[in-house]
């Protein structure tokens, strides 16, 4: 905590100046690299999926139908506008397994206010897959069967995502927030190959009444780019080819929220509709062309600013339930998705951990505690 003082202080100072499932992996992740073999850049359907998984479990416990709503540090991923909300230092984590625990998901952030408008924020997404088994050298191309005693020819690797976010949000004198992100993509699959990447996000939100806001964000609203290339095992083999770049469609966020006192508390409820560009007919829940949405919603009760219970409504149609306690500066946060119809890939959990550093030193600039 001295640390994230010390370096809140400097900061400020500036600115004023399981196997069935790793093999399934394995073939789409193959298919994947063999589609890619080209010299040429393409829009990559599907090319960022670890960029849509969503953070912190409260978020991910409504559906992630939070574009109008978020409004702390995890706001970095959803909405970079809702950064600007903040009025003291947080920090957050969340681990999350899915798919038998095969598949790890990591998240790390944090966010410090900045004189009395402005917002710096960071964030760290690591999603990782162990022990794949790479079955290449154990299938015989000229007779198109494996070979004999195939499993002596089967070897090992692991594979990783990681995304690194800046974000920086402003709030107007107008009820209108503004944030964007930059952001540096790392792909490695084991030794075969590796891609780097860079791309931007940006997003507002509008304060309609105290009751009622609008939100909506753009992800990777330049389209992000992705350079693969093969590693120099894989280059050193025979008929090697280069693998194309390829680059991440944009994905439009648009939503809306409405906050209401309910006994003792507060209730909120959200929608939002994701919007993307790669032609996702079979997946969406409506769709013109090229151009398909997916609705999200979700709501949550809070009683005395303590306990949360929350419901919602995800983007692939799962259902998503959650919990939440907040102890003095701690937020303790359970998230849950469904697979309906489908219990061979599991149900995910979702456990997050949010800091508040609530010290009079550290607030915004400006800013009064309402009890105050």
């Amino acid at each position: 905590m001295f640390v994230l003082k010390k370096m809140y202080r400097k900061l400020k100072i500036r600115f004023k100046q399981d196997q069935s499932v790793s093999t399934a992996f394995l073939f789409l992740l193959i298919v994947s690299i063999s589609n890619s073999i080209s010299a040429q850049t393409v829009i990559g359907k599907y090319a960022g999926e670890f960029l849509t998984l969503g953070v912190g479990a409260r978020s991910l416990g409504m559906g992630g139908a939070v574009s109008a709503s978020i409004s702390d540090v995890t706001a970095g991923y959803w909405n970079p506008a809702g950064l600007a909300s903040m009025n003291y230092p947080q920090a957050a984590a969340m681990h999350s397994q899915s798919f038998g625990s095969v598949v790890q998901y990591d998240y790390l952030a944090a966010a410090l206010p900045l004189q009395e408008n402005h917002t710096i924020g960071f964030s760290l997404l690591r999603l990782s897959v162990s022990d794949i088994p790479d079955t290449r050298a154990a299938w015989d191309d000229s007779r198109g069967q494996p070979l004999a005693n195939p499993e002596n020819f089967i070897s090992r690797f692991n594979a990783a995502d990681y995304a690194f976010f800046i974000s920086f949000a402003s709030k107007t004198p107008y009820q209108l927030s503004y944030g964007a992100n930059a952001k540096l993509i790392l792909r490695n699959v084991g030794s075969i190959a590796s891609a780097w990447g860079i791309g931007f996000d940006v997003g507002v939100q509008y304060v309609v009444s105290d009751n009622f806001a609008i939100g909506a964000s753009i992800q990777d609203v330049t389209t992000t780019f992705l350079s693969w290339s093969l590693s120099e095992e894989e280059k050193s083999k025979p008929n090697a080819q280069s693998l194309r770049n390829e680059l991440i469609a944009p994905t439009a966020k648009i939503g809306g929220s409405f906050v209401a006192p309910f006994w003792e508390g507060r209730f909120l409820c959200s929608i939002d509709s994701d919007f993307r560009f790669e032609g996702r007919k079979s997946t969406a829940d409506f769709y013109i062309g090229n151009i398909s949405s997916n609705i999200r919603l979700g709501g949550e009760y809070t009683y005395k600013n303590s306990v949360s219970i929350r419901a919602g409504w995800d983007d692939l149609r799962r259902l998503t339930l959650g919990a939440g306690i907040k102890l003095s500066q701690v937020n303790i946060d359970y998230g849950f998705a469904k697979f309906d119809g489908n219990d061979q890939l599991g149900n995910s959990h979702r456990i997050s951990l949010q800091i508040q550093l609530e010290q009079e030193n550290l607030r915004r600039e400006g800013y009064t505690p309402a009890e105050q």
